[in-house]
């Protein structure tokens, strides 16, 4: 079962179903989507991999799922997050590679930045991703993520070394969508609702 969280035109953020830990070990385990992660040399068992749904569904971590049809397609999440100075990394991971190429996860990078910036109040949210990873970093750029460094020949992979390329977003360079949007509504809305209880 998913929950929207955070609701776009296509995709939605729910909080991660643990029980969706066979589907994702299928999507793991795939060289084709493992070879742009940094788990793509790892063996992921069933039982390992419901082990990591439970950290991640503990932690500021979202299932994409498929708005029309209810399904997840990958996750998308801050595995850190430096509270003190309000810093977090983004990690996005989509398994369904029929979904590949086709929006979903530039939607869901836009509601997870509008969650970070809006809701968490971070000031800087970078990421991680190898060189050869080129749709990935046209997609991040579209985004609005801008490269801020890199680690030259941190991978090795077929022979050759790539390198892992550090982005990052600002607050300010940010444009609020989403959040924005849900908060001038009920600015405008005349009734008292929602007091504040938990």
């Amino acid at each position: 079962m998913y929950f929207k969280k955070l609701v776009g035109s296509r995709c939605y953020l729910s909080p991660i179903n643990v029980e969706d830990y066979e589907k994702y070990t299928q999507w793991v385990n795939d060289m084709e989507v493992g070879v742009g992660m940094l788990f793509s040399s790892s063996m992921i068992t069933p039982a390992r991999e419901k082990d990591i749904l439970v950290k991640l569904s503990n932690e500021y971590n979202f299932a994409i799922v498929d708005l029309e049809k209810d399904e997840a397609i990958g996750n998308i999440g801050f595995p850190r997050i430096d509270f003190i100075n309000s810093v977090a990394e983004m990690g996005i991971f989509i398994g369904n590679k029929n979904y590949w190429g086709n929006g979903y996860g530039a939607e869901a990078i836009g509601l997870l930045l509008d969650f970070g910036f809006n809701i968490l109040n971070m000031h800087n949210i970078y990421l991680k991703v190898f060189s050869y990873n080129k749709p990935a970093i046209n997609c991040y750029k579209k985004a609005g993520f801008k490269e801020a460094g890199r680690i030259r020949g941190a991978k090795k992979i077929a022979g050759e070394r790539y390198d892992e390329i550090y982005m990052d977003i600002l607050a300010k360079e940010y444009e609020s969508g989403y959040i924005k949007s849900l908060v001038e509504k009920k600015q405008n809305a005349g009734h008292g609702e929602g007091g504040i209880y938990r």
